[in-house]
């Protein structure tokens, strides 16, 4: 275990030789905004660039005042992918209560309207008038392309530049071109979780990765074999909450593959009442889900229990400040009919 952290500076290596438990750290929400952005991304990227700070007090209103779960990222424009003067922009929204993947709409427009368009998907979501219909004549027929995210925002943490981009590489080369076009593979901004570097997003399904390395990339992209193999690389899963996400991936590694294609949400059951910026020490979930091969519906009900803490690092440093996270396991799953 790493306690003197002198000479390791990247939060992240600290957290893997502590062996933090990356489970139940994924954002939770029910909309992404993902817009091309020329890198460099400096730390206060959301206030510098012209076209994103312009959207900054109608984001605020719909994520603090409406209390909407949407998620923006930035993501680097690819030699291949992208067209000068033109901005893609994915949108991805949960359809339903119960689902498995976020549904996407992808549209490339001219640079000089990615706002407009931005807004009239804000605009939207409100349900308040708006002209996205306008932008129809720009939209991409890509719901087939499955998009990794790696972050890369050194800017924000070094960890994520350091890991972040040999990964990006590696998955860029050796795994996108042979994808027949059903994978692309994108440099993003920080999307949290940096000590957990290199940390991707898995889109349309909603998977967070982290503290990946080479040796798993076949089974990520693949899943060619056991889904077992991925388990100590599962940040969780975006469509549910912190202790939700703990008990899901304790329900996939035992169903396997298949549990992919479920229809699925979470509730909190019960929890255990601790002081404010404390984490309780238990907690019981339900996960229900719907099985649209097997056609086959049901619920688990997981207890979750805390096993411990490690000590960890949140960000890189040169003399970094250690702190105790604690870790959690399921104590008791069971399955209803």
């Amino acid at each position: 275990m790493i306690n003197n952290t002198i000479d390791c500076r990247f939060c992240s290596v600290v957290s893997k030789a502590n062996k933090e438990d990356p489970i139940g750290t994924a954002i939770t929400c029910d909309h992404w905004i993902i817009m091309e952005t020329p890198q460099p991304w400096p730390q206060e990227i959301y206030q510098q660039n012209p076209t994103i700070k312009s959207l900054i007090s109608a984001y605020q209103e719909l994520v603090f005042k409406y209390k909407i779960q949407l998620k923006p990222v930035l993501i680097a424009p690819d030699r291949e992918y992208s067209e000068p003067g033109l901005t893609r922009i994915l949108y991805y929204y949960r359809p339903a209560h119960l689902f498995s993947k976020f549904e996407k709409q992808e549209f490339i427009v001219p640079e000089n309207q990615a706002a407009a368009l931005v807004t009239a998907i804000f605009q939207q979501l409100l349900q308040k008038p708006n002209n996205l219909s306008d932008f129809q004549k720009y939209q991409q027929q890509t719901s087939h392309i499955r998009e990794l995210m790696i972050c890369t925002h050194a800017q924000v943490d070094l960890a994520c530049g350091r890991f972040g981009n040999p990964l990006y590489r590696q998955l860029r080369k050796q795994y996108a071109p042979i994808s027949n076009g059903n994978l692309r593979v994108w440099q993003s901004s920080h999307f949290g979780g940096h000590q957990f570097a290199p940390t991707l997003i898995d889109l349309p399904q909603g998977y967070f990765w982290g503290h990946l390395e080479p040796s798993v990339l076949d089974l990520l992209v693949e899943q060619n074999d056991s889904v077992l193999g991925l388990r100590k690389y599962y940040r969780g899963w975006a469509g549910l909450k912190q202790f939700e996400q703990i008990a899901e991936r304790e329900i996939w590694m035992q169903s396997g593959w298949s549990w992919q294609k479920c229809l699925k949400a979470g509730k909190l059951l019960a929890v255990e009442t601790v002081a404010e910026g404390c984490q309780p020490d238990w907690a019981e979930v339900q996960i229900d889900f719907v099985d649209p091969l097997a056609q086959i519906k049901g619920s688990y009900q997981v207890r979750i229990e805390s096993c411990g803490e490690v000590m960890t690092a949140c960000n890189s440093a040169t003399v970094m400040e250690l702190e105790p996270v604690k870790q959690y396991r399921v104590s008791h799953l069971v399955r209803l009919e």
